[in-house]
């Protein structure tokens, strides 16, 4: 038996479950009279056609509103029966079975299935070509059921459709007469245009031919004898079709006329019907960085016009409409003017809903709910989301309308709205199919720029924001604008308005800065006059984008300001989506270019300042210690951290997050609603995530302003990775990240915080000691969750290691170390190389403390847990090099830190000797650069412990071999460089082992430095001079070393490539002077004082007897510094 599949929605949404048997009652009519049909033979006599048409009426009459049980596959039979028994010679039937076929397919909600696709489209298409006219928009709304999400199975009907004299093509036409014909068949096209995952698109040539139609079609004027309706619904057939297009058929517009025809049909279609704008628009719009046209001409506005321009909102109203049936090509009126919108248009993007137990975020980087996308029927559909009571979609019917002259008036102003919803939809999809390179040639046509003085301003998407009466309109406008803004960081980079420009013409650089103040301006006039919840989101949304991508370091002063004082009251608004979207917005002015000072000033604003009520509660902010009703820990006063000098001001901000997300709901100063999940005792989950993400961004910007919070926001973090939501610990642990780095940039030597300023050491280890008492480590070995487990080892590589020693060891023995090390064997990837990534900064602490005059720290650190980090990290180099090129660094240190009392010891000889091989077969292997490097550091490393047997050791040579073999071949010169360092580490001559050894060595530093120039890699040029220092300063380490027995291979290679060396060991002398940017790290007295000391060594050395060596040596050094003082005039 055929069988289709059923859908849920005729806009892509999920699919809907059919009974597939017949329930009691349901469906008997459908099966009574579908029997009735099937019994039928084909007969050409009057009384079995009367018998089609009566049985035809009564199919299509029978009530379908609950889906009836009719199991789609006996949907199918009876359309292919209905059209065996009516040839196309019989126009009324054939109309009859048109609308029939129209009928089922969109109130069932099924989707023929290929055989019988097959039978039903081939007689469609005969019935277009041989039945009367009158009977062609019947057909062609059965034809767009059909291929409806079938365009892929039409392969062999598509030249009958869409050939050079197809069907479609003909009737689409601006020359048909018939604008109901015309309207049916770009309807049917966009039908077949429209694509489903998983199978083939269209093809490119048909795909062309679509665009090239509907384009056309947008082009076209409207004719006389087309109605307003009719023309909306062409329009929005003809954007769908280019939107399946660009979405399902992956369409490239690769030519800038095709793409500059598009985005000029869009502008004027999303103008279209809009009071008091009426734009004439160009064929084509080019690329160009200023304002191309000033589309709006001087038009007066009616009164009645601007009276719709922002309607009043009735939210006492209510729909007790029944939503009417979905159909393939008609559509829905949902949409009066006047009547509160639920939502963006389908199609454009997503929406934060925060309601029962759902789980989203904002739109900067957490999960949110995608809407459905558009599909055939046209029929704008939200999601599933949207169906709970607190978002209920307000719906009017043509039944609606109480009279014939308003009831037409909004008729025809909804059908107006989705033209202009359809439009912005299509640039949205536009957008993500063109690079944004190219999309922002196009911005001046599109956002504001400020209007010279007496000119009107010019038409764009802040037009439709502000003027548009539609909600839903205004939102999409704000989705594709932020579409616009996101990424645009390196674009706006240009912008600047810091000084006053007074020129002939306006540099580029001010009219983008220019275009960003403008934003500003409307989005916060936006923000003001929106009444509507949902679209009040989508502005503070993208406001947020803008925030982000905006360079307000070269932007004049109080655009911030403006933001953040007009945002402050929307945190405590009623509804928890614009609350949630009001903390992304803080969460991107804290993180935008930090730290700015304009922000920096805003952070220390009294808590008062600027909170409205904004449909809130009054927030109760007046008491600097509100938050601490919650349980505080037993370390919250262990320590005191003084605030930054200049800052009497409690920051509200970090108080309200904590409060956000430690307080119970009731205790919480934002007034919570029903969106509240149930039996949660906290505010919604998206809002602690979010004021999470502001302390993050806070901690890592503005840490002098957090560090004040310092034990609060540990006790905070202990909070949130001790709960069961893994989001929340996760959010918990990228905090912890941030808090512990900013601790680190204070101890770093460049640092500009003033010692007094520092959180002292002290407080520091009480942080961590609570940390790693607990949360930390469960979060370490959560297998459960490996980007909760890789972002705990984000953290512990976080700790101060001036603070290291001093925490209790037998924490960071049993809980810590283990924990990383047990992650270090975890099957993720990810979580692998944070481990190793972890294990290396931990082991960077070790040598750290060992320049601490107290040795007690290496005396009493457990040898068996150094034995378990050694052996892991020797298993870690076989790692993934994502693992490796931290192993190794982890290796090298490991291997520094040894004391005496642990490489006396047998059994860390063994172990000593599997590390130094893994060191030495890293450095060797054909790997990553970072790996090699990161081997080479490691093997430096090892060379600087005076406890290992380094030139005795049996590991020796084979270490040599390694470096010397890397500094003479390797391509990359960054690792040659870090190999000829490694070289030139060991400070007494045994250490390179006897003398062929050294001789090895040295021959390989010269042959390296007359190879220093030899590659073919154009990026590698610029490491040459650093190379060549790196190598000069080696050898003059080796000749400061050498014994009496390595002089003659020295005068021989001298001898052989003195003038190379001493032409590039002068070089070395002189860029220092010069200003030449070599990278060595010496001055230019001390590279002059290095070699004095190698010529000051081999003149000490006793030569033997008879060896001219010493002599030729001395020589050579000495012309070097004669030459360099005479070049220097010293």
């Amino acid at each position: 038996m055929a069988t289709v599949q059923a859908v849920g929605s005729l806009l892509g949404g999920p699919p809907r479950e059919l009974p597939l048997e017949l329930p009691g009652e349901q469906g008997r009519g459908f099966r009574r009279l579908s029997a009735r049909l099937c019994a039928l033979r084909p007969d050409d006599s009057s009384s079995a056609r009367t018998e089609i048409h009566l049985l035809l009426d009564q199919l299509i009459s029978e009530n379908y509103s609950e889906g009836g049980g009719v199991a789609p596959e006996d949907v199918s039979t009876l359309l292919v029966q209905a059209c065996r028994l009516v040839p196309v010679n019989q126009n009324h039937l054939v109309s009859k079975v048109s609308q029939l076929i129209h009928h089922l397919l969109n109130t069932l909600q099924v989707i023929v299935d290929e055989q019988n696709l097959d039978f039903l489209l081939a007689y469609t298409i005969s019935a277009l070509q041989q039945c009367s006219s009158w009977t062609h928009v019947k057909i062609l709304q059965a034809l767009a059921a059909l291929v409806y999400c079938n365009g892929s199975k039409c392969q062999k009907y598509l030249p009958d459709l869409l050939g050079k004299s197809g069907l479609l093509m003909k009737l689409s036409d601006s020359t048909q007469c018939d604008p109901e014909v015309r309207r049916a068949a770009v309807h049917c096209m966009a039908n077949v245009c429209l694509s489903v995952p998983g199978q083939p698109y269209l093809e490119e040539t048909y795909q062309n031919i679509c665009f090239q139609a509907f384009l056309t079609t947008l082009q076209s004027p409207k004719l006389s004898d087309m109605d307003d309706i009719t023309y909306c619904m062409l329009l929005q057939n003809a954007l769908k079709g280019i939107q399946s297009l660009l979405n399902g058929g992956k369409m490239k517009l690769t030519q800038t006329d095709e793409l500059g025809a598009l985005l000029a049909v869009l502008k004027k279609s999303m103008f279209h019907g809009l009071p008091g704008v009426n734009i004439e628009m160009p064929k084509v719009l080019y690329p160009t960085p200023l304002p191309q046209y000033d589309g709006r001409p001087p038009v007066k506005p009616q009164q009645s016009e601007s009276s719709t321009s922002r309607p009043t909102l009735n939210k006492k109203k209510k729909s007790k409409v029944k939503p009417k049936k979905i159909q393939q090509g008609e559509e829905e009126e949902e949409e009066s003017s006047g009547e509160r919108e639920a939502a963006p248009v389908t199609g454009l993007g997503r929406v934060n809903l925060y309601e029962g137990n759902t789980q989203c975020v904002s739109s900067l980087g957490v999960q949110s709910f995608p809407l459905d996308g558009s599909g055939a029927a046209g029929t704008d559909r939200v999601s599933s989301a949207f169906s709970s009571s607190s978002w209920k979609r307000i719906s009017s019917s043509e039944s609606d309308y109480s009279d014939a002259e308003g009831g037409m008036q909004s008729k025809m102003r909804s059908y107006q709205a989705k033209v202009r919803q359809g439009a912005l939809a299509c640039f949205l999809s536009t957008i993500k199919s063109i690079e944004k390179k190219v999309l922002y040639g196009y911005w001046s046509a599109f956002v504001p720029d400020t209007p010279e003085l007496g000119s009107p301003q010019s038409v764009s998407l802040m037009t439709l924001t502000l003027k548009d009466p539609s909600p839903k309109t205004r939102a999409c406008a704000l989705q594709v604008l932020s579409a616009i803004l996101e990424g645009s960081k390196q674009f706006l980079s240009v912008a600047e308005d810091t000084s006053d420009h007074r020129r002939a013409f306006t540099p580029f650089s001010v009219m983008i800065a220019s275009s960003i103040r403008e934003l500003h301006r409307c989005l916060l006039l936006a923000l003001v006059a929106e009444s509507s919840s949902q679209t009040l989101t989508q502005i503070i949304k993208c406001l947020a984008n803008l925030v982000s991508n905006s360079p307000y370091n070269r932007l004049k002063l109080s655009l911030l300001t403006k933001v953040w004082n007009q945002i402050k009251p929307y945190i405590f608004h009623k509804d928890v989506n614009v609350r949630v979207s009001s903390l992304t917005l803080f969460g991107a002015i804290v993180s935008t270019h930090a730290p700015l000072p304009e922000v920096q000033l805003l952070l220390q604003q009294p808590c008062s300042s600027g909170l409205g009520n904004s449909n809130s509660a009054t927030p109760h902010l007046s008491s600097p210690d509100w938050w601490k009703k919650a349980p505080s820990g037993p370390f919250l006063e262990e320590a005191s951290v003084s605030p930054p000098k200049g800052s009497s001001e409690p920051c509200w901000l970090i108080r309200l997050c904590i409060s956000i997300v430690v307080l119970p709901k009731e205790d919480c100063c934002l007034s919570i609603d029903a969106t509240c999940v149930a039996g949660s005792s906290y505010v919604p989950s998206p809002m602690r995530l979010e004021a999470l993400q502001v302390l993050a961004h806070l901690a890592r910007g503005y840490f002098s302003v957090a560090q004040v919070y310092l034990m609060e926001l540990r006790e905070v973090i202990c909070k949130c990775m001790g709960e069961a939501d893994p989001s929340i610990q996760l959010h918990g642990a990228k905090l912890l990240e941030e808090l512990g780095t900013g601790l680190i940039q204070q101890y770093k030597p460049d640092s500009t915080t003033a010692p007094d300023q520092r959180v002292p050491v002290a407080v520091v280890v009480l942080f961590w000691t609570v940390i790693l008492s607990g949360p930390l480590p469960r979060a370490l070995q959560n297998s459960e969750h490996p980007t909760l487990q890789a972002s705990a080892c984000d953290a512990l590589s976080a700790i101060l290691p001036e603070a290291f020693g001093n925490l209790p060891d037998v924490i960071f023995v049993a809980d810590t170390a283990n924990a990383v090390l047990m992650s270090l064997q975890d099957k993720s990837l990810n979580v692998r190389a944070k481990a190793a990534w972890s294990l290396g900064n931990l082991t960077d602490t070790l040598i750290v403390n060992m320049e601490t005059p107290d040795p007690s720290f290496q005396e009493e650190f457990s040898g068996l847990l150094l034995l378990k980090m050694l052996r892991s990290a020797i298993e870690a180099t076989k790692d993934k090099d994502k693992v490796k090129s931290n192993a190794v660094r982890a290796l090298g240190n490991l291997l520094h830190f040894l004391q005496p009392s642990h490489i006396e010891k047998p059994i860390f000889a063994e172990i000593i000797e599997e590390s130094i091989q893994a060191l030495i077969s890293t450095v060797l292997i054909e790997a990553a650069m970072k790996v090699r490097w990161n081997a080479c550091y490691a093997m430096g490393n090892v060379f600087k412990n005076p406890a290992l047997p380094l030139g005795t050791a049996a590991w020796t040579p084979r270490a040599y071999n390694a470096l010397t073999s890397v500094v003479t071949s390797c391509k990359n010169f960054k690792v040659r460089i870090r190999s000829a360092t490694a070289l030139s580490i060991p400070g007494k001559r045994e250490h390179y082992g006897p003398v062929d050894q050294y001789a090895q060595i040295w021959n390989a530093l010269v042959t390296a430095l007359q190879k220093s120039e030899d590659t073919t890699d154009f990026l590698e040029f610029k490491y040459c001079a650093s190379l060549r220092t790196q190598i000069c300063q080696a050898l003059l380490h080796l000749l400061s070393l050498a014994s009496a027995l390595d002089l003659p291979c020295i005068r021989e290679t001298l001898e052989l490539n003195g003038d190379m060396i001493q032409s590039y060991m002068l070089q070395f002398l002189k860029s220092g002077a010069e200003g030449d940017d070599t990278g060595a790290p010496h001055s230019p007295q001390e590279r002059d004082q290095m070699v004095r000391a190698a010529l000051e060594h081999i003149s000490s050395v006793q030569a033997l007897p008879g060896d001219i060596a010493q002599k030729a040596i001395l020589g050579f050094l000495e012309d070097i510094l004669t030459v360099y003082f005479d070049s220097s005039g010293s």
